[in-house]
């Protein structure tokens, strides 16, 4: 890999500033200062360093983040702001995108990554992954609803839904459930409710198979997946 490209993929700066930082002999290759935009570098064994700090190369992100009402799942909006903004510049520049989606309205788990093939794999019907939501429900949820979800819920437009485990938490005028699917159909959390005559008004995701949100992040956070976090998406693409 070129010099230039390998710190301006590393957020370093455009290829224009790489220049003018090794025109002043601010960046070395393995402690010999390089003035060379196109010297190849081998990522794995040469030790890079700007200004004495060293560049440690990475090719793919994996991020967790917990998602912030208000933000669509998008890389890029004319008119929403998107959970990309959410993103420092250090990690902008690796181009992540989010795994599947949330809804505008809906917290939580959402994974953000470079990598098109695990992101192919999370979201896969094959996979069969199950994706488990905490939901605020306008309307008693009883047991007659979660044996309609366990067989499968018909939805408005006539699409049959893969079975779905319900559970409730608390069942009032207001009731708290949480709901294990494995398909991810637009609004479907939302749309299955609505075929028992009731309305989601609180949604927030909590895992994705065995992703599950850390409780210290806040809304809107993010951080790096941990070893085996990141162990387990790399699982799904052998």
């Amino acid at each position: 890999m070129r010099l230039d490209k390998l710190l301006s993929n590393m957020g370093v700066g455009s290829r224009k500033e790489v220049k003018a930082l090794l025109k002043k002999k601010q960046v070395t290759v393995n402690g010999i200062v390089s003035k060379d935009s196109g010297e190849k570098i081998d990522p794995n064994k040469d030790e890079i360093a700007v200004n004495g700090e060293i560049i440690r190369y990475e090719q793919y992100i994996y991020l967790m983040m917990n998602k912030a009402p208000g933000y669509i799942s998008a890389t890029t909006d004319k008119r929403e702001k998107t959970v990309i903004d959410l993103l420092g510049e250090d990690v902008q520049h690796f181009k992540p995108f989010p795994v599947g989606r949330l809804d505008k309205d809906t917290e939580g788990l959402l994974l953000l990554t470079n990598d098109g093939e695990l992101a192919h794999e999370l979201v896969s019907p094959k996979k069969d992954i199950g994706k488990t939501y905490f939901a605020r429900i306008n309307g008693k949820v009883t047991v007659d609803d979660t044996a309609v979800f366990r067989e499968g819920v018909v939805l408005e437009d006539g699409y049959e839904a893969k079975p779905g485990e319900l559970t409730i938490l608390q069942s009032d005028a207001i009731s708290e459930i949480e709901l294990t699917i494995t398909e991810g159909k637009f609004h479907q959390v939302k749309r299955m409710f609505e075929a028992v005559g009731k309305r989601v008004i609180y949604l927030k995701r909590l895992r994705m198979g065995e992703l599950q949100l850390d409780p210290d992040l806040k809304l809107g956070a993010y951080r790096p997946l941990t070893e085996s976090e990141l162990a387990y998406c790399k699982s799904l693409k052998k």
